[in-house]
């Protein structure tokens, strides 16, 4: 199933998240958002979650970033916290039927060994060798996970500040992810400022994540937005929301 979004994705925080699990700053970040169609995408999300869809097409992003000044709740700010590292999303986007959208998160790559403990809740990390660099005006994102092939290179050249329209504010604001764990669909709230974002102009794209992860060549070109981050991010305690079905397991 898929199907348009009901309403315009919340541009700021959907909800307050008072205790947090963990603080952090996404900083330095690129969207690119590829489009599939929406059967392409079904495949490789669970039942119990509905692909979303805008003008109706199915959305696959990757998301590099850097991931800084991490630390649990407990820990206050002055005191220094997990060192700063690269981390690299693949996700599309979904929802709940009837319910509220969110992420479903293809891969994660990692740089932190520490973060592979998430899987716990469900979330695919994997740990890899990562860096994000600077050079004049372009930023240079390069990945490769640990024991496989999958790896990417991608370089940006952020341009102006822009007022963000509905369709950007659908491509990157998502206050929830959904992972699967023990047989059910669990729920992460998230809470930051709102995305200050850019165009940006790509240099270099090369990867295979996209197509380790099951996909199909892209129906088109992405679009591509940067942001220099949010630095007041506020990660909430998953939750269970309800039982799902993994693709090919229904009868």
């Amino acid at each position: 199933m898929g199907g348009d979004p009901p309403s315009v994705v919340a541009y700021g925080s959907e909800q307050r998240v008072r205790l947090p699990a963990l603080r952090a700053g996404w900083l330095t970040q690129t969207f690119v958002h590829w489009p599939f169609r929406p059967d392409q995408v079904r495949t490789l999300v669970p039942e119990g979650l509905v692909v979303e869809t805008y003008e109706g097409v199915a959305r696959v992003s990757l998301t590099p970033f850097v991931m800084a000044h991490v630390r649990p709740p407990v820990i206050p700010a002055a005191v220094p916290g997990v060192p700063t590292f690269a981390e690299t999303n693949l996700r599309t986007y979904v929802r709940r039927p009837g319910g509220r959208d969110g992420l479903w998160f293809l891969s994660i790559e990692v740089a932190c060994p520490l973060m592979v403990g998430a899987r716990a809740v469900g979330a695919p990390y994997n740990p890899g060798r990562l860096s994000v660099s600077r050079k004049g005006n372009a930023i240079s994102y390069v990945g490769s996970r640990w024991g496989g092939t999958p790896s990417y290179h991608l370089a940006v050249r952020p341009g102006e500040p822009m007022m963000p329209t509905d369709r950007d504010v659908w491509l990157t604001s998502r206050w929830r992810a959904y992972t699967r764990r023990l047989g059910a669909l669990w729920e992460t709230p998230v809470e930051h400022e709102p995305w200050p974002l850019s165009d940006a102009t790509v240099d270099v794209l090369e990867e295979t994540l996209t197509s380790a992860a099951g996909l199909p060549p892209p129906l088109a070109e992405p679009v591509v937005h940067f942001s220099q981050g949010v630095s007041h991010v506020r990660l909430g305690v998953p939750r269970p929301v309800g039982p799902l079905v993994t693709p090919g397991d229904a009868t």
